[in-house]
Order: structure tokens, then C-alpha cells, then sequence
């Protein structure tokens, strides 16, 4: 292939080339020479701009750059349906417009793994052997590990229990240094998160604990790791991380306002904030609905629910509040508000924890008591997610987040 220069650019030239082939995604040499004929549209010290007058077997007006000391280029007809030239565009549109992920999983997150991949074709499920040796520590093995090289790799954690945690840690501080391009950890639940500061001299702030393992996470050819997890207790857990992580704070109340404005009902629907916590945390994301805030009073030796601002009289109140363990505090802003006259209350929390079964003190309202969950909390071998549309679909509406950590990965 010719080159041209300011140099040796001349009024009217024909350069030689070789023999464009339609069959093949390279030029080869020809024995009959394609003339390529052109005028020169202007001159300056570093390019020159040609206008192709005329191609062998193609007719048109073609404008082109010639820079000076540059390397050879080649002439592609612009209007051409020739195979080559559509799937050298098409591959260059996909490589641009979006990226292949490795998604690896904790075993309690195989479920919602495949649900994501399912939902996602730029995203491809790999696997992990999580085996014990016989004194019970882990015996780990990254299947296909070569194949990640230079690949976007994410990790879909669950940290349920201590128990899990080491084994899962392993493998995260591992898959960084597999020579991959970049590593993301999806930690949908941070479970320390309501043990963020000290009250009494003697307090453990586990949230910070768990934030500087985090940190240590080594960092991959593209950088820190990216951290993505779901409404975590408080915002200010943010800077518990060091610098060699990329915390990313995401919601799942956006679902919630999705399902909301779904409803037949939704312009009577009020937002009820169980305590005063609740209201700091998620108050400006619903802001543009009436909110009812209570709290907690203390009456002799028990501690009670009331209404501390707002009216529930004839409305469709929906309690929100980022996590619940027992469910004794949703319980009991249930009663305070079906006695000031709600129409119909539900709940929803991002993070259902439910230790010890307590998810059996939710009974069964005909009166139209609504339940809405997601699926971003405490993983059990049986995840919640298959536990809450199985058992209880009859009254929980169950919203996923698997509509955005693909985004995320």
C-alpha cells in the first residue's frame, strides 16, 4: 500500500494498489492493479486532503486525509454491503457499545447468579468448586482460570454468616491477581452495617472492621476494585474505605417507586418511616409522597410505637425502612397505623434478615396487609428469593434487583 506526503503531492497522480478481494479480510497482491485517481483539495504541512475521483469498478466522489509520515491506509468504500466491510463494523460497534463480564458466585448466590446471566447476554457465568477439607478449612479451586485473562471479572458475594466469609474472601483477593482487566465485588448486603459507631467506651465498630478487610482487596490491571452494594445502614459508611476500593452506593427504593406508580391506587399512597432513621435515610428519595414518621416511645418498662408526624386516615401506607431482623418494629408500626385509620398498609425493606425463622410472626391479612421485599438480603441455602415466591406469593410482592446489577458489573 502507497503512502502519500506534502512532498510528493502532486496536482493530478494515479497511485498503484493492490487488488481489494470481497472474500477476504486482507489485501492481496494482483497481477491486473487497481488505479486509484485523484486531485489534490488542499495542502498543508502535515496532511494532505485528496479528493478520489474515481475507483476501479466503483463510481463516486470520495474524500480522504493523507498524513504526513503516518502509516499506510486502506481504501474502504463507505456505501459498501461487501461482508467484510459489515462485520468489521458491526464487530467495531460491539466492542465499543458494550463488554463481556465474568460473573463468579458465592454458593449461596448460585440462584441469583443464573437469573442475572439469564437477563444479560454480555455476561457469562463462571464457576468455583467451594469443597472443605476434613478439618473444615476451605479447599477452593477457580475453574478455567487462564480463561480470564484480560477479562472484566465480578464476584457476586453473600457474607450471610462469619462462616462463609473467609472462604469467600479467598477467592476475592484472588481473582484480582489472575491478570484481569478489572474486578467488581457485588456485595448486595453489608451485614456490620448497624454496628457503625461506639456508644459506650468498649464498642466495636465491626462496620469498620469489615470496610478495611475490604480495602485490602489487591488491585487488578485496570485499577481498585469496585465495590456495589445495596442501601447500606448509613451513608457515612463510605468513608470507612480506604483508597484502593471504589465503594458504589446503590438503592432498591428506585423499585419500590417503579411498583408503587404501578399501582391502582398510587395517588393515595402516604410513605411511613419507622423511626427517625428511617426518615434521614430515604426521605428525599420519596419526597414527592405524603410521609407519616413514628417512633419509639418509652412507656414504663416497654418500649411502643407512635405517630410522630403525618396522617394515615383512609390511605394506602407503605412502611419503608432499609433492613428487618425480627420484624417486631414492622409489626408494631402496623397496629399504630391500622388504628388511625389506614386503608391498607404494606412494607418494604431492601434487606430481609429474618434470623431464627421469625419470618413465621407474619401472618396472613385478608384485611390487605402487602408485604414487599427484594431480593437483595440475607442469602440461605435456600434463598429467600425462591422462599418468598413459592410460599408466599399469595401475599408478598417480591421485587428483584437483578434488574440493576447488570448495569453494575
Amino acid at each position: 500500500m502507497a503512502a502519500i506526503s506534502p512532498a510528493n503531492a502532486t496536482t493530478a497522480a494515479s497511485l498503484s494498489l493492490p487488488q481489494f478481494s470481497s472474500t477476504s479480510s486482507s489485501l492481496s497482491s494482483s497481477s491486473s492493479p487497481s488505479f486509484l485517481n485523484f486531485k489534490t483539495a488542499s495542502v498543508s504541512n502535515r496532511c494532505v486532503k485528496c479528493g478520489v475521483r474515481s475507483l476501479e469498478n466503483h463510481s463516486g466522489h470520495r474524500s480522504l486525509d493523507f498524513l504526513s509520515n503516518g502509516d499506510p491506509i486502506s481504501l474502504i468504500n463507505p456505501n459498501s454491503s461487501s461482508p467484510i466491510t459489515m462485520a468489521a463494523a458491526t464487530s467495531e460497534s460491539g466492542s465499543k457499545s458494550s463488554k463481556r463480564v465474568c460473573l463468579f458466585h458465592s454458593d449461596e448466590t448460585r440462584d441469583l447468579a443464573e437469573r442475572i446471566v439469564a437477563k444479560s447476554d454480555c455476561i457469562e457465568l463462571r464457576s468455583i468448586n467451594w469443597k472443605k477439607f476434613d478439618d473444615g478449612f476451605p479447599n477452593l479451586f477457580i475453574q478455567n482460570a487462564q480463561g480470564i485473562r484480560g477479562q472484566h471479572v465480578a464476584f457476586l458475594a453473600s457474607f450471610s454468616s462469619p462462616a462463609v466469609i473467609f472462604e469467600q474472601l479467598s477467592v476475592i483477593y484472588a481473582l484480582p491477581k489472575l491478570f484481569v482487566s478489572s474486578f467488581t465485588l457485588v456485595l448486595p448486603f453489608f451485614p456490620t452495617g448497624t454496628s457503625e459507631r461506639m456508644e459506650d467506651e468498649g464498642d466495636v465498630a465491626t462496620a469498620f472492621t469489615l470496610a478495611r478487610i475490604l480495602s485490602n482487596i489487591p488491585t487488578s490491571r485496570g485499577g481498585p476494585t469496585s465495590l456495589v452494594t445495596f442501601d447500606i445502614h448509613a451513608l457515612q459508611e463510605r468513608f470507612y474505605f480506604g483508597d484502593t476500593i471504589l465503594p458504589c452506593f446503590e438503592s432498591g427504593i428506585p423499585l419500590l417507586k417503579s411498583r408503587l406508580q404501578s399501582l391502582p391506587d398510587s395517588d393515595n399512597i402516604s410513605i411511613a418511616f419507622p423511626d427517625d432513621g428511617a426518615w434521614k435515610r430515604f426521605h428525599k428519595q420519596l419526597q414527592h409522597y405524603p410521609t407519616i414518621v413514628c417512633n419509639k416511645v418509652r412507656m414504663g418498662d416497654k418500649r411502643i410505637v407512635r405517630i410522630k408526624e403525618g396522617d394515615a386516615e383512609g390511605r394506602h401506607v407503605v412502611i419503608v425502612d432499609d433492613l428487618v431482623q425480627s420484624g417486631g418494629t414492622l409489626i408494631e408500626c402496623q397496629k399504630v397505623l391500622a388504628a388511625h385509620g389506614a386503608a391498607k398498609i404494606s412494607a418494604y425493606v431492601t434487606h430481609g434478615i429474618f434470623p431464627r425463622s421469625s419470618w413465621k410472626r407474619f401472618k396472613l391479612d385478608t384485611k390487605g396487609y402487602y408485604n414487599h421485599y427484594t431480593n437483595v438480603l440475607n442469602q440461605s441455602k435456600q434463598s429467600h428469593a425462591s422462599f418468598f415466591a413459592m410460599w408466599l406469593k399469595s401475599w408478598f410482592s417480591f421485587l428483584s434487583v437483578m434488574q440493576v446489577i447488570p448495569r453494575k458489573v
